[in-house]
């Protein structure tokens, strides 16, 4: 019963995910049955996971016609393993009676779902008996129709399916190196980017050379962007606000400079602290509200991750367009302006700072950093082709960088500004 045991645990992480709003790691923390499942089988449980979360949106309008009930009515387990057997189907290559009769198996095996095995069954023989709906649907429907609509608003049809088109692949592994980026893509294997990341196509982190001796760590190419044009030079005091869980104060901390940390989650700040003993690199950690925090004097650079939506890593996180909604991400920009506006009291005349969240919404990047400076807090400082090699074409005409990915740059989507102050701090 392997099979069907791996089926009902890949049903238990998409009822966490969907129904309890947890992330997908979250999930499988959470999940007794994908934790009792060891080597393949574990494997196999979250990559049935990861594919109806990858899908969902085509997964639910494809099903929906095909059922006698509302999806949305079904019980939370069927309706779970109705997406996991789909995702079998269509996206994996899983043999559809196999896919069907074992998912059936896996009802048996889950309490709230043994009275509708034959509902279930029923459903999947009618889903494997469907074309698949990348045939049928347009990119954009993998998303519920509110992050559809906030995507073709505020970036363009085009940009909106180009991120979608992003999302159906798989991403790469992309490793920023404590040191020597050559070295570390020669003994990971990896392929060094004009940036400086390396780029892997798949990977057990953990297992990989150079992780037990520090010498890189996990991070998106274009999340390694910031940092970088803050340009922080040895024994300069850099202030990281919103840091955890720290891959930028690394490179902040790599670079030579001292580094302040400042974030308001102790538990996510513990994360950062073990890759800084991992790495053998060292800042100073202090949990605090960046909104209110005081330093003893300014800092003549200053990286600002505000906390945002995360709708750029979506094809990393694909759980993310469905446990956030409207509302959620709505509440993001009020937030961003105060950082922001804090920030700039904790700036030194002539400093630089960095602006940066990891989504393309204009209401939590751009437009934050237009009403800072129509304000009078900053001026702009804009960033120039050949400080971001490799991410030239992600330059705006303003001088920011708004990095989507697409057929020539798998990466997260990002927006940066760099900024200086205008004018004496009040």
């Amino acid at each position: 019963m392997s099979g069907a045991a791996a089926r009902r645990a890949a049903g238990d992480l998409l009822h966490l995910t969907l129904d309890r709003k947890r992330t997908l790691d979250e999930a499988m923390a959470a999940s007794d049955p994908f934790r009792a499942l060891e080597g393949s089988d574990r494997s196999f449980a979250r990559a049935i996971a990861s594919a109806a979360l990858r899908h969902l949106g085509w997964i639910d309008r494809t099903v929906q016609p095909l059922i006698s009930r509302p999806l949305a009515a079904t019980s939370p387990e069927i309706r779970a393993l109705i997406r996991a057997g789909a995702a079998q189907i269509w996206f994996m290559d899983v043999a559809p009676h196999a896919a069907v009769s074992e998912t059936v198996d896996a009802a048996r095996l889950w309490p709230g779902a043994r009275s509708g095995g034959s509902f279930l069954n029923a459903a999947l023989r009618r889903v494997s008996e469907t074309p698949s709906p990348a045939t049928t649907l347009p990119p954009e429907d993998i998303w519920p129709d509110w992050l559809r609509l906030a995507f073709a608003g505020g970036l363009g049809d085009a940009r909106a399916r180009q991120l979608a088109s992003a999302q159906l692949v798989e991403p790469e592994l992309h490793l920023t190196a404590r040191s020597d980026p050559a070295a570390v893509a020669a003994m990971t294997g990896g392929a060094l980017q004009p940036s400086g990341t390396i780029t892997l196509s798949t990977g057990a982190v953990e297992t990989l050379p150079g992780y037990e001796t520090g010498d890189w760590w996990v991070q998106d190419a274009a999340a390694a962007l910031p940092a970088k044009l803050l340009d922080p030079q040895a024994d300069e005091r850099v202030l990281d606000l919103c840091a955890a869980p720290g891959g930028k104060t690394l490179q902040l901390a790599a670079s030579g400079a001292r580094v302040t940390a400042i974030d308001r989650s102790a538990n996510r700040l513990k994360r950062l602290q073990e890759n800084l003993e991992r790495t053998r690199l060292s800042a100073e950690i202090i949990v605090a509200d960046a909104e209110t925090w005081q330093p003893p004097e300014k800092f003549g650079k200053i990286l600002v991750d505000a906390p945002c939506s995360a709708l750029g890593t979506l094809a990393r996180h694909p759980e993310g367009a469905w446990i956030k909604s409207i509302a959620d991400v709505g509440r993001f920009p009020a937030v961003q302006a105060r950082i922001l506006a804090a920030a700039r009291q904790m700036l030194a005349p002539g400093g630089t700072l960095i602006y940066c969240v990891c989504t393309p919404l204009p209401s939590e990047g751009r437009e934050i950093v237009e009403a800072a400076i129509a304000r009078g807090d900053y001026v702009r400082r804009p960033v120039a082709a050949a400080e971001c090699p490799g991410f030239e074409h992600a330059l705006t005409t303003s001088g920011d960088l708004l990095t989507l990915p697409g057929p020539s740059q798998a990466c997260d989507a990002f927006y940066i500004a760099r900024l200086a102050p205008a004018g004496p701090a009040a």
